[in-house]
């Protein structure tokens, strides 16, 4: 299935698109609030701006995807592969990223509050500025990871 059929499906109604095969593809500002998404690829995938609210990617492949600015709240992101993935002013408010692969992903300014990183991969993660206010790290990989530096009250 092509870009231009998944997002006239999407549109139409249908949600459930798993293991589909995005890979490259333009999603530059598409709301697919909601999609099931599990297990696609979506590789070097431009979703600059786009609002996946509430979305299902779990076991997905989003390495290397450009997620800037994008809206991922309560989303199911359950063993992703984010790595290398662009996040940045992306809001992952209360998103599930339970085992999620975020190797070398770039979460500067990222909103992760109250989101489930438990046993999450943050391998060289660039953290900088993100808030990470009630957000779950429990058994979180946090080698060489760039945190947020602590303001003193």
């Amino acid at each position: 299935m092509d870009v231009q059929e998944f997002l006239q499906r999407y549109a139409a109604g249908e949600r459930f698109f798993e293991e589909i095969d995005l890979s490259n593809a333009d999603l530059q500002q598409q709301d697919l609030t909601q999609a099931n998404l599990n297990g696609a690829n979506l590789s070097n995938v431009d979703l600059r701006g786009a609002t996946l609210r509430q979305v299902s990617l779990g076991e997905a492949n989003v390495q290397n995807a450009n997620l800037e600015g994008a809206n991922l709240i309560e989303a199911s992101l359950t063993s992703i592969n984010l790595e290398g993935a662009n996040l940045k002013h992306a809001n992952l408010d209360g998103a599930n990223l339970f085992c999620a692969n975020l190797t070398r992903a770039d979460l500067r300014h990222c909103d992760l509050k109250m989101a489930d990183l438990t046993e999450a991969n943050l391998s060289e993660a660039n953290l900088e500025g993100a808030n990470l206010w009630g957000a779950y790290l429990t058994g979180s990989i946090k080698i060489n990871t760039i945190m947020p530096q602590q303001s003193n009250p």
